[in-house]
């Protein structure tokens, strides 16, 4: 698949898409690792600071130096219609721009790019990967959602469309068959009997399944009150914070923090079951495992295959392209250092998004938004391994996606084909 999508990128920009587990993480950083081989200066963004701190990159706003504007108009009414000279020769620096999470970046964001590209003279090459069925572009109020792919300049940036079937999560084909009914909406006799065999009774034991939630709040008072029954004693544990650019003032760091999903401080038992929060040589993002010591810089954990693993604390880095003469150079802003697990009790669908969990149970009365309960149920490994608390409301009524999103895909899709 590497080899397809370096061919594209010989004559075209590529949009890489495809459903949860398909492989898009995977194939975007093997070609950004190629790219940097080659020597090539690559720009990892992304619409909102969670997104981009997962790729290690930063977000579009802060790259293209667009401010708070979320419009071409805004952009104008605040002065920076024009950009400075340091910022066109950055853009212009750039081999790849890969803008990460497509799906949430809307339609006036993507002209405003499109905009900082000619206006620079970009000649490089431009990736965006994400699933137009998952998180939608975040709106103000009531305002109506107009999607990237809505806007002239998806045409005319020439994507070409690279899809990638399956997945890597699960490869039970009943499963896949109910996974891509959801993620389309489409749900037929056969998903309502496949979602109604995994409305299951609860175990007592709250201990050994990982609750989703769609609020944070449910979320945290659960954690709090099982770590509250588990016996022992409370080990708090601070996230070490440097900063490498001293004009970084405190908010910003704690809003890296928050868009990091990072806790200022893991509040932990030994016996404590948690989930791995990232992918290791001896460990996976979401596997469950259970706290057996703790250290001041090593926490032992016990996986469920009977393995214990020695864990440490990893960094997580804010960094910006910074333009120096006639090169650019990414420079460290603040660096994080946590030990990358987080309790099991409980986390929201948003936190669980590249995670591929087992034991679990989807609180599905609180879905609210569009192609919410597909990413819940997408991070399973088994229909064998997930529970649905039965829903309030119909089946119907939870699978829902935005329609001009649904239209969009199928008929890329249908064009591939």
């Amino acid at each position: 698949m590497v080899e397809n999508a370096l061919k594209i990128l010989e004559h075209s920009n590529l949009f890489i898409t495809g459903g949860a587990g398909s492989g898009k993480t995977t194939l975007t950083r093997a070609l950004i690792e190629d790219a940097v081989q080659k020597g090539k200066s690559v720009a990892r963004l992304a619409s909102t600071g969670m997104a981009a701190t997962l790729i290690g990159g930063q977000t579009l706003h802060s790259f293209f130096d667009l401010g708070i504007a979320n419009s071409q108009e805004e952009l104008e009414r605040n002065g920076k219609l024009d950009p400075s000279k340091k910022i066109i020769k950055l853009i212009h620096s750039m081999q790849i721009i890969v803008i990460d999470e497509i799906s949430m970046v809307g339609a006036a964001l993507l002209d405003m790019i499109r905009l900082r590209l000619l206006q620079s003279e970009f000649t490089g090459r431009v990736i965006v990967v994400g699933d137009f069925l998952q998180l939608p572009p975040v709106v103000r109020g009531n305002e109506p959602i107009y999607f990237a792919f809505e806007s002239p300049s998806w045409e005319r940036l020439g994507f070409e469309t690279l899809h990638l079937e399956g997945s890597y999560r699960t490869h039970e084909a009943e499963f896949l068959s109910l996974l891509e009914k959801v993620r389309h909406a489409r749900l037929d006799e056969e998903a309502h009997e496949a979602l109604d065999a995994l409305v299951k009774p609860l175990n007592e034991d709250k201990s050994t399944i990982t609750l989703l939630y769609g609020k944070n709040i449910s979320a945290q008072n659960h954690n709090r009150s099982q770590l509250e029954h588990l016996g022992g004693e409370s080990i708090d544990i601070s996230t070490y914070v440097t900063i490498h650019d001293k004009k970084m003032q405190e908010r910003e760091v704690e809003r890296f923090m928050s868009e990091s999903r990072i806790e200022p401080t893991l509040v932990l038992k030994v016996g404590a079951p948690i989930l791995f929060t990232r992918n290791a040589w001896n460990y996976y993002n979401g596997e469950r495992g259970r706290i057996t010591s703790i250290e001041e810089e090593v926490i032992w954990v016990k996986k469920e295959d009977g393995v214990s693993v020695k864990v440490e604390r990893v960094d997580t880095t804010k960094t910006r392209w910074v333009e120096k003469g006639s090169t650019a150079s990414e420079e460290k802003l603040i660096t994080l250092g946590q030990f990358p697990i987080t309790l099991a009790f409980a986390i929201t669908i948003h936190k669980s998004q590249g995670m591929s969990l087992a034991d679990y149970v989807i609180e599905t009365n609180e879905i609210f938004a569009p192609s919410q309960f597909y990413v819940a149920l997408s991070r399973s490994v088994s229909a064998h391994r997930v529970t649905l608390i039965r829903p309030n409301r119909g089946w119907e009524k939870l699978c829902f996606v935005h329609p001009k999103a649904r239209v969009f895909t199928e008929k890329q899709f249908f064009i591939m084909r």
